[in-house]
């Protein structure tokens, strides 16, 4: 039951995110799409509180429970710059708004976009233990609880990882390639150019 209602929630958080937006952006009412993306939160509290009956009835705690407690922390930690991406992306094809930013690629700035995208994947997993060790405690001693330990090494494992990345493009930054950077000012001098000669002819 656990695995089919996360399978429920993630169908559910995607219908809810197009439906928002179709609301939004197609059909111009954009309270009605607003309303509709604030229901994502329920489905992690509907989630959450199912789990924790099924502990309460007595179920032993194993994989599912552990994965229930992980997706609401990924959910919370990585839903909201999903739903950022899919508005960004909806808003450029269908209303006219500006192209979506695309993340920086080489120097100190990508740096910074690698310790964003880290910060998320970060939150997600400290929410991920935080519930798990709730769900350690709120078992006790009357269950095996080495499922749940094993999904807080997991976490431990992501959050290494993602510090582990960042750093390497802290330590060792990714450099633009000599051609596309001369490329790049050979452009904007023509770009300058074409400007300054515009405003001598104004």
């Amino acid at each position: 039951m656990i695995v089919g209602l996360i399978i429920a929630c993630e169908v559910a958080f995607w219908v809810l995110l197009a439906a928002g937006l179709a609301f939004r952006y197609a059909f111009r009412m954009p309270r009605t799409g607003l309303a509709l993306l604030l229901c994502e939160p329920l489905l992690e509290i509907v989630l959450f509180a199912v789990t924790a009956v099924d502990l309460k009835n007595g179920a032993e705690p194993d994989w599912r429970h552990g994965l229930a407690a992980v997706y609401i922390g990924f959910t919370v930690g990585l839903g909201h710059s999903t739903i950022r991406w899919a508005d960004a992306r909806v808003a450029h094809r269908f209303a006219g708004g500006p192209p979506p930013v695309k993340p920086p690629r080489y120097g100190a700035a990508r740096a910074v976009h690698e310790w964003r995208v880290a910060g998320r994947w970060i939150l997600a997993s400290v929410v991920s233990l935080a519930l798990l060790q709730g769900a350690v405690w709120y078992v006790g001693d009357a269950g095996d609880t080495g499922p749940l330990r094993a999904w807080q090494q997991r976490m431990l494992w992501v959050i290494g990882i993602n510090v582990l990345i960042a750093v390497s493009y802290t330590l060792f930054p990714k450099r633009e390639p000599r051609g596309a950077a001369a490329g790049g000012a050979a452009e904007k001098s023509v770009d300058t150019e074409a400007d300054a000669g515009t405003s001598s002819r104004r």
